[in-house]
């Protein structure tokens, strides 16, 4: 396992879009490893593989109640909406009033290829549509309606 320098805004792969991946293997293994020291290391809250220069659709989120790892996560369900404070490891210094849905249901693939589904709301909803955003090369500063600087 290894912490990983995060990728900050100006890198181009974080306005890629990730590629999905087609099977697990030891590297995918790896990589959620790597990605949840990483995020720990950083006291952050979630972590997208473009954010330490990998374009494939994993993410890591623990919002305080546990490590969750996804693999080709997906929104499948959202309702409501709401607006609070979001910051990101890739956007030091920066954050901003950011509307996200209130409630999401989100599927992906845990580390042993079995589909999973998670009902979220609050900090993990937020948390994972933050997340599956860097997926699809989206930060959240594209999505702020105020930007606050710290």
């Amino acid at each position: 396992m290894a912490v990983y320098k995060i990728v900050e805004i100006g890198d181009p792969i974080l306005k890629e879009k990730c590629r999905p991946v087609n099977k697990i293997t030891p590297n995918i293994i790896k990589l959620l490893d790597d990605m949840a020291d990483t995020m720990y290391d950083a006291n952050g809250v979630g972590l997208a593989a473009p954010q330490i220069g990998v374009g494939k659709r994993v993410i890591v989120v623990d919002v305080g109640d546990g490590l969750i790892e996804l693999v080709n996560p997906e929104i499948v369900h959202r309702e409501g909406s709401e607006t609070d404070v979001e910051g990101c490891l890739s956007i030091p210094g920066i954050q901003g009033q950011v509307p996200r849905y209130a409630k999401v249901r989100v599927r992906g693939m845990n580390r042993e290829g079995n589909r999973v589904e998670y009902e979220a709301e609050g900090l993990l909803a937020r948390a994972f549509q933050h997340e599956i955003d860097h997926l699809e090369g989206i930060l959240f500063i594209d999505r702020a309606k105020e930007i606050i600087k710290k």
